[in-house]
């Protein structure tokens, strides 16, 4: 690859995924760069539904398909982190099967705003999230890839749910979507108008509670596939999770409220993470250890369920 294509993406990522970025920073360099190329290419396809405007349906639908086209090396392209996506593609043997899953789910957003089960939004995120974790376990060239993908998707998926939860409000604001389950919000009381209007209510907390639960088992389920990884790609891995999950802590801390209020970890958060994660790190290389020990998500024994919405986790 040529740096100037890994330093396109890289600007992507260290502007559009700040929390990520920070993690990225502490893989190797042969992953580091590779890592930087497939999250410029994420974005790329993020936005040109995200960022739509007043570009027709069609239109969008149009240019995800040349992307496709693009990323899988059927089309010419002068785009740098496309151009970088291809030789990372052939390079890490990624299947294009991953690749179609994902453009896929960014079709998808075209005309999808909504999502009755959470089934069928874990169907959306096999395509946006999981193969995410599928190439990410490519460049990082596990030893044992078939037992670090099972993991590997299911940490994918915990990240986007975490995004989700965090950003209801700016889903509403900027792309009248809502990622939580209907059905969740129905079995408690909560309606589509609830959240539209930013309605705050105990019912939409303990609506809230059960998915951040869903969501931490995710979080243990793809932490404990930590240590198939390499032995220099643990730590990044692990600190990424503990930086989304920390994202819980402050969600907690505000009773669930994520309709008037929008959860953002502050730099100095980020960096006590950071420090905190490494230095029990350098004491005990077990990632399901140290995730427990440093994580916001609670361990198994005291579930998110047993967390009522009046319970405040102190800030930290």
């Amino acid at each position: 690859m040529e740096q100037e294509h890994v330093h396109a993406g890289k600007e992507i990522q260290r502007r559009t995924g700040k929390t990520f970025y920070l993690a990225t920073r502490f893989l190797p360099k042969r992953v580091r760069d590779p890592t930087h190329v497939l999250y410029g290419f994420f974005r790329i396809a993020d936005e040109v539904v995200d960022d739509a405007g007043d570009t027709p349906p069609a239109e969008q639908a149009n240019r995800l398909e040349t992307l496709r086209e693009q990323a899988l090396g059927n089309e010419p392209t002068d785009d740098p982190v496309l151009q970088a996506f291809c030789t990372v593609r052939e390079r890490y043997d990624i299947d294009d099967h991953e690749v179609n899953k994902f453009i896929d789910a960014m079709k998808t957003d075209i005309d999808t705003d909504r999502y009755e089960t959470y089934e069928a939004l874990e169907e959306y995120m096999r395509g946006s999230a999981a193969a995410v974790g599928v190439m990410m376990t490519a460049i990082m060239e596990a030893d044992d890839r078939d037992a670090a993908l099972p993991h590997a998707i299911k940490l994918g998926e915990a990240f986007q749910m975490t995004n989700f939860l965090r950003d209801v409000r700016e889903d509403v604001i900027e792309r009248d979507r809502i990622y939580l389950p209907l059905e969740t919000l129905e079995d408690h009381g909560v309606t589509e108008e609830h959240v539209r209007n930013f309605e705050m209510s105990e019912r939409f907390a303990t609506a809230m509670a059960e998915e951040l639960s869903r969501t931490e088992s995710l979080y243990r389920e793809g932490v404990a596939g930590i240590r198939y990884l390499p032995e220099d790609c643990q730590l990044p891995v692990l600190l990424a999770s503990v930086l989304y999950a920390e994202h819980h802590a402050l969600i907690r801390h505000n009773g669930y409220d994520v309709l008037t209020n929008e959860p953002s970890l502050s730099t100095a958060r980020k960096l006590w993470c950071v420090a905190k994660t490494r230095w029990h790190w350098h004491w005990n290389r077990d990632p399901e250890a140290v995730f427990r020990r440093v994580s916001a998500v609670p361990s198994a024994e005291r579930r998110q369920t047993d967390i009522g919405p009046g319970d405040r986790v102190p800030t930290r």
